[in-house]
């Protein structure tokens, strides 16, 4: 008799597995990621200042746009561990899937509420009033596509979860371009359409969210991989106890990439207290560092399923090959982005803004510090992103969550206001501190993997319903 492959080679048989999850959904990512960097790009060509407003708008809406993926990826785990326990089950994911979207259409009213203040808020926190100004000219764009782009979230989550994510990539790379003709169209004023600078570019936002939803909608109606989870139907019928689980597991998770998130939107409002110069450099290399973090990123999602998997069936041997598997997958990546970064940031550069624009040196000089400083945090950032994705396969978010808030928060931004402010290094400080927080959580991470067993983090999850 033919030896079973999988239990000739396990490690192998995981590691196909875990590949084949985790390229659609870094594509996937490098879209998102490049529909974010097209809008800089298209404000880049508004001038330096466009830039900065359009940074401090993006920043503010990312603080909830950020907790909204958090929440949603609630999803995922839920799926995965209960395609382990029942490989065809139905009735079960689809409650996970309508009460992920109730439970982020929920954290869109106070969000809505406050990016409609988002000028009062830049002042606030001392930020240069005709940039705020500027700013809420974009925000007030942005804010209305929370909800469809948390609907397309979860059911990008709910593909891919069913390892199918190939559909949430084809959707995504169909918006890359969309978006960028509505930002030209509505930006600069083309087809007989009237230039709306800023204003344009939030409108183009909310256009492109809608599409995305309305993109993933077609493809689980009409798929018949997926039609038959009738996720749609009855979609207003509550489920109060599916309703709790999904915040019990998604709210620290949303927390947790809060603080992630916010801290790197603290360091740019403290970067425009140092000045617009260091205010636009760390605009553009902070996009390429969200560049390079889309594959940690989108390994850690396939870590979660594929751990959840795993730990669904009840099978720990698994639960450790997906989620060393993922962490080594990362770190490969990550000596290779460090490289990049480090040797060739002037190209990188250059697609933001013009490198050899006299006007341009000073703001060009502080991205390569600000890269070079992020070529030294690549390999924790890789680690704390996979480590908290083959945690959240386990169902583990609220101790995680403790360890964001005091790595990002206390370290973080503590070290890089000491560093910024009180040893006068200023824009390079804070990145300094950003390195420092993320170095002091993936650590903490990792421990709680390595010492998953002893905690009790393998233990199935009590809530289930037949």
């Amino acid at each position: 008799m033919e030896e079973n492959p999988e239990s000739r080679s396990p490690w192998r048989t995981e590691a196909r597995a875990l590949i084949a999850l985790s390229l659609p959904l870094v594509i996937a990512n490098l879209g998102w990621s490049a529909i974010s960097a097209t809008d800089l790009l298209l404000l880049g060509r508004l001038g330096p200042d466009a830039v900065a407003a359009g940074s401090l708008a993006l920043n503010l809406y990312h603080a909830f746009l950020i907790s909204g993926i958090g929440l949603t990826s609630a999803v995922s785990p839920l799926i995965a561990s209960e395609r382990g326990r029942k490989l065809h089950s139905v009735r079960d994911i689809r409650r996970s899937v309508r009460q992920t979207a109730w439970a982020a259409g929920l954290l869109c009213l106070p969000a809505w509420l406050l990016l409609w203040q988002a000028e009062a808020v830049l002042i606030a926190i001392g930020q240069d009033p005709e940039l705020a100004a500027r700013a809420t000219e974009l925000v007030h764009g942005l804010q209305w596509g929370l909800f469809p782009y948390f609907l397309f979230l979860v059911l990008r989550n709910f593909v891919a979860a069913l390892e199918k994510p190939i559909w949430g990539v084809i959707v995504t790379l169909l918006t890359v371009p969309f978006n960028a003709f509505a930002g030209w169209v509505l930006i600069f004023g083309h087809l007989g359409l009237p230039a709306m600078g800023l204003r344009g570019a939030g409108l183009a936002s909310l256009l492109t969210s809608c599409f995305m939803a309305i993109g993933m909608g077609l493809v689980v109606m009409r798929d018949r991989r997926f039609r038959r989870y009738r996720l749609f139907g009855r979609f207003w019928v509550a489920d109060w106890p599916r309703f709790k689980t999904v915040w019990k597991i998604g709210l620290p998770i949303a927390i947790t990439v809060g603080f992630e998130a916010t801290v790197f939107n603290a360091a740019v409002f403290l970067m425009g207290l140092i000045g617009r110069a260091e205010l636009a450099a760390h605009a553009i290399a902070i996009q390429i560092a969200a560049l390079c973090f889309m594959v940690p990123m989108g390994v850690g999602q396939a870590a979660t399923v594929r751990v959840g998997y795993a730990h669904g069936r009840g099978d720990p041997a698994a639960v450790g090959r997906a989620g060393w598997l993922a962490l080594g997958l990362g770190g490969a990546f990550s000596a290779a982005a460090s490289a990049l970064l480090l040797f060739a940031p002037r190209p990188l550069i250059g697609a933001f803004i013009d490198v050899d624009l006299p006007a341009n040196m000073i703001v060009v000089d502080l991205a390569v510090s600000f890269l070079a400083v992020a070529a030294l945090f690549q390999l924790v950032d890789c680690t704390q992103a996979i480590a908290a994705g083959v945690l959240r396969g386990l169902q583990d978010t609220r101790v995680p969550m403790i360890f964001a808030a005091f790595g990002y928060w206390v370290v973080g931004i503590g070290t890089g206001v000491l560093f910024a402010f009180k040893l006068h290094l200023d824009g390079v400080g804070i990145w300094l501190g950003l390195a420092a927080g993320l170095g002091v959580v993936s650590v903490l991470l990792l421990w709680r993997w390595m010492w998953r067993e002893r905690l009790g983090l393998l233990e199935l999850p009590v809530e289930r319903r037949d």
